[in-house]
C-alpha cells in the first residue's frame, strides 16, 4: 500500500487549521458553549402559565335580589371563597335596571376586560325582544350552563285547589279574577302565563314583580320557580300543583311535610299542555380569549363538585344539564329563536 493511501484527511487531521486559523476541537468547544449558553438563557426566561384573574372579578346578576339568579350567584360565590378555588375574590352585584337590560349592555361594553361574568336567566332573550336594546347574547361569551331551572304552578294554601285542572276550571268561570303574579313584565313567568291560558281558554290578570322572592308572598297563584318558592312551600304559605316539564322531577327527599319535589306531577299530566325550562348559564365579556373561558370554564367544574353545589341543586329541584363550548352555544341560539317565536305569539315583540 502506498505512502499516499495513509494521508492524514485534511479536515480530520489533529490540528489541522482552517483558514481562519480555528482547529476542529477549538470548533466543537465553541459549539459546546453556545449550546451550553442557549440551555442557560431558556432557564432562565420566565415560563408561561395559563391566565388567571388579577383582580376581583364581578359577578353580574341582571336581575334582583333573592331570585334564583342572585341565589345562584351568591352560592357560587360562597364555594369559591370557601374552597379557595380562586385567588381573588368574586363580588356579585345586581344591574336589574330595564328587566337586565342594565347588566347585560355593562357586560357588552367591557370588551377585553375578562374580570367580569354574568349569569343569566331567561332574559337573556326575553328583554332585548321586548325592549328593543341593542343586545344580542352573541355579543357576549359563553363558558357554561350551569342548570335548567324548572318552573311549577304554585296556589297560595288558604285557597283549597289540589290540582291543576281544578284550578284552571274555577279560573275559567271568572276570567280574570284570579291573579297570576310574576317576575317583570314580558319575560318567562308572563310567557308561560300566556301559554297556560292559550291551553285552557281562560284569563288570568298578570300582576308584575320586581323579583322572584317578592313574588312568593304576594298572590293567589304564580308559575315560580322552585328555589324561590320553597321556603313558603315549607311554611305552608304555598302548594305546587304541577311542574311545567315533560317529566316528573328526580327528587325523593322530603322538601315539605311528608311531600317530595318528585311528588309533584308534570302539568301536561293534569291537562295543562304546557313545558318550558329557564336557562342557568354563565357567561363572560366580547373578545375573551381561550384561555379566559378554560380558566372559567375549570373553575365552575369544580364549583360543581361541592357539597354546597349539590345541596342547591336538590333544594331548588334543578335539572343538572352541564354545557360547554359549541354544545352550549348552539343551544342557547335554538333557545333564542325558540323565543323569539314565543314572544312573538304572546304579542311582546317591541315595535320595529
Amino acid at each position: 500500500m502506498s505512502a499516499a493511501t495513509h494521508a492524514p484527511i485534511p479536515g480530520d487531521a489533529p490540528g489541522f487549521r482552517s483558514r481562519s486559523g480555528a482547529t476542529s476541537k477549538s470548533r466543537s468547544q465553541a459549539r459546546a458553549l453556545a449550546f451550553a449558553a442557549a440551555i442557560a438563557c431558556a432557564l432562565s426566561a420566565p415560563i408561561a402559565t395559563a391566565w388567571e384573574p388579577t383582580k376581583p372579578v364581578e359577578f353580574i346578576v341582571p336581575a334582583g335580589t333573592g331570585g334564583g339568579a342572585d341565589q345562584m350567584a351568591r352560592t357560587i360565590q360562597g364555594i369559591v371563597a370557601k374552597h379557595g378555588l380562586m385567588k381573588q375574590p368574586m363580588v356579585v352585584i345586581n344591574k336589574s335596571g330595564g328587566a337586565g337590560g342594565e347588566g347585560f349592555l355593562d357586560m357588552k361594553a367591557s370588551r377585553n376586560n375578562p374580570h367580569k361574568l354574568v349569569i343569566t336567566l331567561s332574559n337573556l332573550f326575553t328583554t332585548p325582544l321586548a325592549t328593543g336594546i341593542p343586545f344580542s347574547w352573541k355579543d357576549i361569551t359563553p363558558v357554561a350552563m350551569m342548570a335548567l331551572d324548572e318552573f311549577v304552578l304554585w296556589v297560595n294554601a288558604e285557597n283549597s285547589y289540589k290540582s291543576a285542572q281544578e284550578y284552571v276550571d274555577a279560573a275559567k268561570k271568572e276570567p280574570g279574577k284570579f291573579k297570576m303574579g310574576g317576575t317583570g313584565s314580558k319575560q318567562e313567568d308572563q310567557i308561560i302565563t300566556v301559554a297556560i291560558e292559550k291551553a285552557s281558554g281562560t284569563k288570568f290578570t298578570y300582576i308584575p314583580f320586581r323579583g322572584g322572592g317578592e313574588v312568593a308572598v304576594q298572590l293567589d297563584s304564580t308559575v315560580n320557580n322552585p328555589i324561590e318558592a320553597v321556603a313558603q312551600w315549607r311554611a305552608n304559605a304555598l302548594r305546587p300543583l304541577c311542574v311545567f316539564d315533560g317529566k316528573p322531577l328526580p327528587y325523593t327527599d322530603k322538601i315539605a311535610g311528608n311531600t317530595a319535589w318528585g311528588d309533584i306531577p308534570t302539568c301536561k299530566s293534569q291537562g295543562l299542555d304546557v313545558e318550558y325550562l329557564m336557562l342557568r348559564g354563565i357567561f363572560t365579556v366580547p373578545g375573551a380569549t381561550k384561555d379566559q373561558v378554560d380558566y372559567y370554564v375549570d373553575l365552575l367544574k369544580k364549583v360543581r363538585e361541592s357539597a354546597e353545589w349539590k345541596s342547591l341543586m336538590n333544594e331548588g329541584a334543578f335539572n343538572t344539564t352541564f354545557m360547554t363550548g359549541n354544545d352550549y352555544a348552539k343551544w342557547v341560539g335554538n333557545e333564542d329563536e325558540r323565543h323569539r317565536a314565543l314572544m312573538k305569539e304572546a304579542g311582546f315583540l317591541a315595535a320595529q
